[in-house]
């Protein structure tokens, strides 16, 4: 059977295994202090690449990543900043690299996949 029929659809229990694999192994509450300590393990230049298949997970990563690039977190009413975040990275895609249609039908299991990349400052 081609791949392209055989993954049309989705198995009904594959959203609920991933739910319960999520909350078994505590995946989302990793995802923070996992990013933290690979960005101070990198050397200035290194570059920290995050493959996420959920958008809980892709939320969290880009959040974290929009923290460590050290966003202002003063509030609007403030004119000028008092929180002294530094940067510790730089973000180099802008958006999250998805697949291309090619990959997709080579590999429809990569459907869901986002690429997040950003660089030690």
């Amino acid at each position: 059977m081609p791949a392209k029929l055989k993954w049309q659809r989705i198995h009904p229990a594959t959203r609920t295994f991933q739910a319960i694999r999520i909350a078994v192994n505590n995946e989302l509450d990793n995802i923070k202090p996992a990013i933290n300590a690979a960005a101070d393990a990198l050397k200035t230049g290194g570059r920290l690449c995050v493959i996420s298949f959920h958008s809980l997970e892709d939320r969290i990563v880009k959040n974290e990543f929009r923290t460590l690039t050290g966003f202002c977190v003063c509030p609007k009413d403030i004119p000028f900043c008092v929180c002294q975040k530094e940067a510790k990275l730089e973000i180099v895609t802008r958006k999250a690299l998805i697949p291309a249609a090619e990959e997709i039908e080579a590999n429809p299991r990569a459907r869901s996949a986002k690429l997040r990349v950003a660089r030690r400052v």
